[in-house]
């Protein structure tokens, strides 16, 4: 037993002002996300005035009653394409994340039809890429409940196109892996967006709603001259009786869901095996997760006191705790599932870097995933460090996070700054998930030092050509520049830009850990029956 012991004074004022900061995040968070679901749910009369469902109606349709469900990128797309933040309704239109459906894991993505008929914003196509590859990942079977009004061409941009087309191209790869893909086709799918549909294996459609074609009437008659309804060009019922493309045909949207949750009951698929295993919860509650983690990056944080409160009995068996100690290492269990565990108390040094390295390739022995809580400003600068080699031992740590053969899991808990976001396995490394803390802060450096160094580049520029700085223009350009990084930092940026699976409230931390840990643990063991090609449409 290796027991972290408390030393959290819960009514202490830093711990009150920490928690107060915490839960005021966690608000702006949730607010988004109620903005979202807000502005989806203002078409309810006009879905059921069609007899149809609204997008998360039909998601908790398709998904186990009671089962647990991780949505991702809930903020993708935050404050884009528009001048006013308070306007900004994210999630890049759709509705991700993974769940069971009958009883199997699957990644599950629909389009929110409700907001600006389900067209593809730009974030929404980062986003699907995304979870597209995390279903190829983690070999999980993919459902999508399709209706999209396709590209919005008054925001036509030709990159949205050319990229576009990696979501057909996943489809056929998730096909080919042996991973079946789902669609139940509730709309429209069109254009382009209609091999959203034919790229499937199994695909649903709704009597009377559904519309797959690839020119709608007025793009046919524009291009061709030729005069058809969309029923005729592109139904459910044209679709299941003639073309063949639709395989069922559903009476309306919970018909086509029921069809679908009974595709995948079907399947001869790997199914978790429950297996029993006894486990501690931790020693202290995980409300107190709120209080710990300082709202300003540079006060100092005792990352053991975090890990203590999502992990088994908080018991976590520490790896070299004397040698390079800003940097912690070290084992613990999460329900029960093994895991090894990487950490900042402050910046990478070499022998921090060193052990680090170790520990992950230690952990690629044993096969035990690792979890990287990014809270660090970087690998340290200066003379002294640079002669003791930081490059070189800071390249051997990012050269183990790039080969570790082991699932690793990345959740930004506090600052991730510079190349320590590389070390600590980043997004740019493809960790098998990646979440942030509300609190966290992301940027190749803190913004006052972004400025300090340009004006110091700035100085010395000026006084080799022989003309010095002004000091007012001097400081409106530091001020600039500290207000670039200081807005592009905080996990209200950079989530909307995709750049993690989500901002998770830390008291969630070990529910979703244990979560992710049993997906990639399923993953590792499932075989899929991988092929030469996808499965065609007849």
């Amino acid at each position: 037993m290796a027991v972290i012991e408390s030393t959290i004074a819960t009514g202490s004022p830093g711990y009150k002002a920490n928690r107060d900061g915490m839960l005021a995040l966690i608000a702006r968070m949730r607010s988004l996300e109620d903005r979202t679901r807000t502005a989806s749910a203002a078409a309810k009369d006009r879905f059921h005035r069609r007899g149809q469902l609204l997008p998360r109606e039909r998601v908790a349709l398709v998904l186990d009653p009671g089962s647990p469900f991780i949505e991702l990128s809930t903020l993708a797309g935050y404050m884009f394409d528009v001048p006013d933040a308070e306007k900004s309704v994210p999630g890049g239109g759709v509705i991700a994340g993974i769940g069971f459906v009958s009883g199997i894991r699957c990644m599950v993505s629909a389009n929110d039809s409700g907001i600006d008929a389900g067209a593809l914003q730009p974030y929404g196509l980062d986003k699907t890429l995304r979870v597209q590859e995390l279903a190829l990942e983690n070999k999980l079977p993919y459902v999508q409940l399709v209706e999209s009004a396709g590209a919005n061409l008054l925001r036509y941009r030709v990159e949205d196109f050319i990229r576009g087309g990696n979501i057909f191209r996943n489809l056929a790869l998730l096909s080919a892996a042996g991973l079946p893909v789902v669609t139940v086709t509730h709309g429209s799918s069109t254009a382009g967006g209609a091999y959203q549909t034919g790229l499937s294996d199994y695909i649903v459609m709704v009597r009377g709603r559904t519309r797959a074609f690839l020119a709608g009437p007025p793009l046919l008659k524009a291009a061709t001259g030729e005069i058809a309804t969309e029923e005729e060009l592109g139904g459910a019922e044209m679709h299941t009786s003639i073309s063949g493309l639709g395989d069922y045909l559903a009476e309306d949207d919970r018909d086509a869901l029921r069809i679908a949750r009974d595709i995948m009951a079907n399947l001869e698929w790997d199914r978790p095996k429950q297996a029993q295993v006894s486990f501690k919860p931790p020693r202290y509650d995980a409300d107190e997760l709120l209080g710990i983690m300082p709202m300003d990056h540079k006060r100092p944080v005792d990352m053991r006191q975090a890990i203590a409160r999502f992990v088994d009995d908080s018991d976590f068996t520490e790896f070299g705790a004397n040698y390079g100690p800003a940097t912690v290492c070290g084992h613990a269990r999460i329900e029960g599932q093994a895991i090894g565990i990487i950490t900042n108390n402050g910046p990478l040094d070499v022998p921090g870097a060193n052990k680090a390295t170790h520990f992950i390739q230690a952990c690629c022995q044993s096969r035990t995933p690792l979890l990287y809580m990014n809270n660090t400003t970087g690998y340290m600068v200066g003379k002294a460090y640079e002669e003791a080699g930081m490059i070189k031992h800071g390249s051997k740590m990012i050269q183990a996070v790039t080969s570790a053969t082991v699932p690793q899991i990345t959740i930004y808990c506090g600052a991730s700054f510079g190349a320590g976001n590389y070390g600590m396995c980043g997004r740019g490394f493809h960790p098998r998930f990646c979440f942030s803390w509300p609190n966290a802060k992301t940027a190749v450096m803190g913004g006052e030092q972004a400025a300090e160094t340009m004006a110091i580049v700035t100085e010395a520029a000026a006084a080799r050509r022989g003309k010095p700085i002004e000091k007012d223009k001097l400081e409106a350009m530091k001020a600039q520049i500290t207000g670039v990084f200081d807005g592009q930092m905080d996990v209200f940026s950079t989530s909307a830009r995709v750049l993690d699976d989500g901002v998770i409230d830390p008291r969630d931390t070990r529910s979703v850990l244990a979560e992710v840990l049993a997906i990639c643990r399923e993953a590792e063991a499932r075989s899929p029956q991988r092929m030469q090609f996808s499965v065609a449409r007849p």
